[in-house]
């Protein structure tokens, strides 16, 4: 295994998705259009049909609630209705 520093002539084989410098800007770039989306949602006069859907931002953190319960979900309930024991190919 070698323990030579990362040079730009290995960076440059690796895939442009693994690629550190791409990654923070797909952060920095998904942050601030997310900003960017929850901005442009205070400015519009929303037509809520309750009361809670009429607060600033809703749609915001009711899009991100939901997700977090989505991978809660997944990952526990459907996790272990298809968890298989580990000698399961063996049998």
């Amino acid at each position: 295994m070698s323990t030579e520093p990362k040079t730009s002539k290995t960076e440059a084989k690796l895939h442009w998705l693994v690629c550190p410098k791409t990654i923070k800007g797909l952060w920095v770039g998904g942050i601030v259009l997310l900003l960017i989306v929850t901005w442009l949602g205070t400015t519009v006069h929303p037509h809520s049909k309750f009361g809670l859907e009429g607060t600033p931002t809703f749609y915001s953190w009711y899009g991100f609630i939901t997700c977090v319960a989505m991978v809660v979900f997944a990952k526990f309930f459907v996790g272990i209705l298809l968890t298989r024991k580990d000698t399961y190919y063996d049998d």
